[in-house]
């Protein structure tokens, strides 16, 4: 590590005013290998020899008592003892070295147990190589500091750097670093690791110096001159201002330095009033969280943070006082993140990353606080500390974004309803309140005492009939406490290094849920028939169990067993984002964990047990025939028992699976107290309508375990059945129905086998009920649902097909009976599909096109073309179909189907037929002057076209229609023009009514469409002129230029173009450059 942080400042003085240098004459010299007294301790090693006396106690000394306090008890420490209790001052476990070296908190991605893809980046690791390639030199231990020079190869990268690394320590644990390598970081560098394990394995290499001040306590006044003029002499570039310093203070007789007696030394080890504790940098902490919450979501911050955290809980199990002071430092980041401001202020919710590192940092607390060996001193002081976090204003919830609804932890159950305290009146619990209760708790209780200590309990008596008993009826101990509250307990011993005494709590945990269990089974059959109230509802869930599967095969079974017992209780959901998203992350987890175990015969007896056990247990039993409305939905975990189960007893399997389908919170409530109904659902607070936001996964988890169950059913008509009815039941979504299809049909055409009809079936009926489900309502995928089940219905046979076609009306609009439904059946590719006889494929057709006519009587806007294509091979249903439209075409069709319809007949050969539609749709048209780009026109110039094609009395039967209809001038004209290009009834063979000459302008009809077309000439100029701009004129001359040569198609027509012209003149004379431009083209 790259310490800037310097040796502490203010070293404790040393002075021994009863000594002279004689009475240290004939004393060793001032050193001597570290190890070397009466016997040396590297003998001893090798020959296993007994440790002496002296060693022994020097040791226990040296873990305990800070130096100057082993001087102030004893006026005269002989030098041995002295050097014995050096010695064994410095710490002599590598354990702590490498916890305080695991990682490198500026980006290597290690995970806090050393895994990792490269942990020779470790700085630990780093440390090893240095020293074993022989790196470390001129290592000299001086007192209680210890010193030497680390080098540091040259790589191609970077040159070879020789580092000066020096460490104090105290009591065992390293208390301070220094080391010119220069790097920054939490924790020590590899050269002060190199360094340190260099004298844990090398003592007798270290040449050990007693403190530096009982080395000059030897030396007269000419060798205390000498001294230091050497070291003034050797360093003075370094030292030389500040010696002079010191020599002026020492010769003034006021200064303050005089005032003080003795001279501190920072070799002589501790005071009594330090702190003994392994050196932490505070600053670096405090600035790598920062920077990492600086980050957000970016460059594995969130990954370092949890790093860090998992550091924290290997200091509490080391039981090294850093844990909690490390702890303070990062919530102290914490709290001051600018963005809790932020997210405030904007009303925005925090991510759920950071979110969790949050839940972390509380739960780091519960455990800290539950030290069960921790000094009430201690405890107060982060009570305090917690307090004034919990006040802060930014301080998160401990719900997300809600007040929380769950107990106090000293709280057994909860005594009232839940869910239906006041919003305003409820309170705000922060991440830390569970931490504050905490404080509350103490392990002083005898009972407890004897949970942790003892391992055996045959000789206590016991009343197994009481809910009080401290034992059960085998005699062994229970522990009575709010579950998530025992549960932490237990989280605390292991975090704080107590695994046996975490255990048997454990195990004292879980006999009592399974007595609790047990008492609940015969509470509930015994008043099965009575009504129970709400508050019965239980809301400890056991995710904490989860450790038990990581303490050994021993345990599997209790742990398997915890854990169902855990998440098979029935537990209500509780309010906001973040904590239903918990609840759902929490049971995967578990979920997940449990699914690492093999199941071997005892586990499926316990399987099997706790399957029995949660269908009978009633409303204690998220699985039991009493349901409450807003209870946590059990489909993942019934997933995971029926998959477990099915191997070993099928109808268990289905029973649990099938129970688990209830979706209470979007069921009906049912009068209470009625136990008669097996899926009876209660409601906990009567028109409460609580926001479920995980509704969605929750919906798609239900999903899964019914897809799990169809494929589990594949070929067992029953038991299809029973799933069926259930989904039909319990899914309200139309998507995750139309999925459950999708899935049951694919399972039964796999192609490896043959088409599975009965799973075909169940696919219809899904299918069908999607069907009715979105009739009435709007869903994007509803085209694709029709074509599928179409499709699903080919496969099942052709009686499916006709039975959709018959109940057509419940299960489709007529547009889609008559453009998919109707189409796909008549296709030859059904045909051939379905291998139909000709008298098979005439009833089909049959079938369909009834369903055609049904559905253009009922929509014959959007229906009844496709009923005419339908209808083309039977004449009978086509006139059928022709007389619908006709019949429809005065009031429910507009002018364009109207005219869809006409050219179609048209194209069939009907043009007379096609010409009665084209003059009905003319009916409803209506161009006005200015939409000379109505999609209509086309329309208009076709009818008109087919009109003249027919005949004179055809044509002079239009053109009032058109004259109506038709307002805009080029239209008009157009029709005009064409009309007098060609003789009536030309077009049509051997037509009677074809008199081969041209029609005359002069004469009906043409005479009152000309008229006509003149007048919309003249509106349409006088409506332009009304607001034209200078950029539109030259368009206006144009459409004059035209509105002439229709004027000029009458015998008058040049008089009336020319008094047309002159009117224009004199009304817009204003309009001069336009009046200009007018008359150089019209005169």
């Amino acid at each position: 590590m790259a310490e800037r942080v310097q040796l502490p400042h203010a070293k404790r003085l040393c002075c021994r005013p009863g000594y002279s240098s004689t009475c240290r004459q004939g004393q060793r010299a001032a050193w001597a290998p570290c190890g070397v007294s009466g016997a040396t301790q590297g003998e001893s090693s090798k020959t296993q020899s007994p440790e002496t006396l002296l060693d022994t106690a020097a040791r226990r000394v040296a873990e305990k008592w800070p130096f100057q306090r082993v001087e102030e008890r004893f006026e005269r420490i002989p030098e041995p003892v002295q050097r014995r209790i050096v010695y064994w001052s410095f710490p002599r476990s590598e354990q702590e070295i490498c916890m305080y070296s695991s990682f490198n908190a500026g980006g290597e991605e290690i995970a806090s147990s050393g895994e990792s893809g490269d942990d020779t980046r470790l700085p630990f690791r780093r440390g090893i190589g240095l020293l074993e390639s022989g790196c470390v030199d001129n290592v000299l231990q001086v007192g209680f500091h210890l010193s030497g020079t680390v080098r540091d190869p040259a790589t191609s990268l970077e040159p070879e750097q020789v580092c000066n690394v020096s460490v104090s320590f105290d009591r065992c644990k390293i208390t301070a670093v220094t080391c010119s390598c220069g790097n920054k970081d939490i924790f020590y560098c590899a050269h002060v690791v190199a360094l340190s394990l260099y004298r844990i394995r090398k003592p007798e290499q270290v040449k050990l110096h007693l403190p530096i001040s009982e080395t000059l306590f030897q030396m007269n006044r000419d060798q205390l001159q000498k001294f230091v003029q050497y070291l003034i002499t050797v360093h003075h570039t370094e030292v030389l201002p500040t010696a002079q310093k010191l020599a002026d203070e020492i010769l003034s007789q006021n200064s303050e330095i005089n005032q003080i007696h003795g001279a501190p030394d920072p070799t002589a080890g501790a005071s009594v009033d330090d702190e003994n504790c392994w050196h932490l940098d505070e600053e670096q902490v405090q600035e790598q969280v920062k920077l990492f919450l600086s980050q957000g979501g970016y460059h594995g911050s969130g990954k370092q943070l949890n790093l860090l955290f998992s550091k924290v809980r290997e200091m509490l199990k080391m039981r090294d006082s850093n844990g909690a002071r490390m702890l303070t430092l990062i919530t102290e980041q914490f709290m001051g993140d600018p963005r809790l401001v932020l997210w405030r202020q904007q009303g925005t919710t925090m991510t759920d990353k950071y979110r969790q590192l949050w839940d972390e940092l509380g739960a780091l607390w519960m455990c800290i606080v539950l030290n069960p060996h921790c000094k009430p001193e201690q405890k107060g002081f982060w009570l305090r500390q917690l307090r004034r976090w919990n006040r802060i204003d930014v301080c998160p919830l401990e719900d997300g974004n809600h007040g929380s609804e769950l107990t106090n932890l000293t709280n057994a159950l909860p005594q009232g309803p839940p869910g239906n305290p006041d919003s305003l009146t409820r309170p705000h619990r922060t991440v830390f309140t569970r931490a504050i209760e905490a404080c509350d708790l103490h392990w002083q209780d005898p009972h407890l005492q004897h949970i942790l200590m003892e391992d055996h309990y045959t000789h206590y008596c016991y009343h197994d009939n009481l809910d009080s008993s401290l034992f059960d009826g085998r005699g062994w101990p229970l522990w009575h406490e709010h579950v998530p509250t025992a549960c932490a307990r237990v989280d605390a011993l292991r975090s704080h290094g107590y695994p046996k005494e975490a255990l048997r709590l454990a195990i004292a945990i879980v006999n009592t849920l399974r007595r609790q269990q047990q008492k609940q089974l015969e509470f509930f059959r015994t008043h099965k028939k009575g009504s129970l109230g709400p508050g019965k509802i239980m809301e400890h869930p056991v995710f904490q169990t989860q450790h038990f599967l990581e303490d050994g095969e021993s345990f599997v079974s209790l742990a398997v067993e915890t854990a169902l017992i855990g998440l098979g209780q029935q537990r209500v959901m509780p309010d906001g984002l973040y904590a239903q998203e918990k609840v759902c992350r929490n049971e995967e987890q578990l979920l997940a964990k449990l699914q690492e175990v093999d199941l071997d015969d005892l586990l499926v007896k316990i399987f099997q047990k706790q399957a029995v056990f949660l269908l009978e247990a009633g409303p204690y039993s998220g699985l039991g025939e009493l349901l409450y409305r807003e209870s946590v939905p059990m489909h993942t975990f019934a997933k995971y028992l029926f998959t477990s189960l099915l191997p070993h007893d099928v109808e268990l399997a289905y029973t649990i699976a099938l129970r688990s389908m209830r979706l209470p919170v979007l069921e009906s409530t049912a009068p209470s107290g009625d136990l008669s109904r097996p899926h009876h659902i209660v409601s906990v607070v009567p028109n409460r309508y609580p926001r479920w936001f995980t509704l969605s996964h929750i919906e798609t988890q239900q999903c899964d375990l019914a897809s799990t169950m169809l494929t589990a059913a594949k070929g067992d008509s029953r038991k299809l059945q029973t799933v069926l009815e259930s989904i039909q039941k319990n899914i309200h979504s139309s998507s995750h129905i139309f999925k459950l299809a999708q899935d049951a049909f694919k399972i039964a055409t796999l192609m490896d086998s043959l088409p599975d009809i009965i799973l075909l079936k169940v696919s219809l009926e899904l299918g069908l009920q999607v069907m009715r489900m979105t009739l009435s309502t709007l869903n994007w995928r509803r085209r694709e649902m029709v074509r599928w089940l179409v499709t699903c219905a080919t496969e099942v046979g052709v009686f499916a097909l006709d039975s959709i076609m018959q109940s057509w009306l419940n299960l489709f609009t007529p547009t889609e009976a008559t453009s998919v439904v109707a189409s796909t059946v008549m296709s030859n590719s059904t045909i051939v599909r379905l291998h139909l006889d000709c008298h098979q494929q005439e009833n089909l057709a049959n079938s369909a096109r009834t369903l055609a006519l049904q559905c253009a009587m009922k929509d014959p806007q959007n229906c009844a073309l496709s009923a005419l294509t339908l209808c083309e091979k039977d004449h009978i249903a086509f006139e059928t179909a022709y007389q619908i439209v006709l019949d429809a075409a005065a009031t429910g069709m507009n002018y364009t189907q109207l005219f869809t319809i006409a050219r179609y007949m048209e194209h069939r050969g009907y043009p007379m037929r096609a010409y009665k539609l084209a003059t009905l749709a003319m009916t409803h048209l209506n161009l006005s002057y200015n939409q000379d780009t109505h999609p209509a026109i086309n329309d208009v110039l076709w009818a008109c076209a087919l009109s003249h094609s027919l005949g004179k009395n055809e044509l002079a039967a239009v053109i009032p229609l058109v004259v109506k209809s038709v307002k805009c001038a080029t239209v008009l004209s157009d029709i005009l023009r064409r009309c007098t290009l060609t003789t009536p009834g030309m077009v049509a063979l051997h037509s009677r009514r074809n008199s081969g000459k041209l029609m005359s302008l002069d004469k009906a009809p043409l005479r009152q469409l000309l008229d006509a077309t003149i007048g919309a000439y003249i509106n349409t100029t006088h409506s332009r002129l009304t607001h034209i701009s200078p950029r539109h004129y030259s368009e206006f001359i144009e459409f004059l230029s035209k509105a002439r040569e229709t004027f000029l198609m009458a015998q008058d027509g040049h008089i009336q173009f020319t008094q047309f012209i002159d009117n224009l003149k004199q009304i817009y004379k204003g309009k001069k450059k336009l009046m200009m431009l007018v008359r150089e083209r019209f005169g």
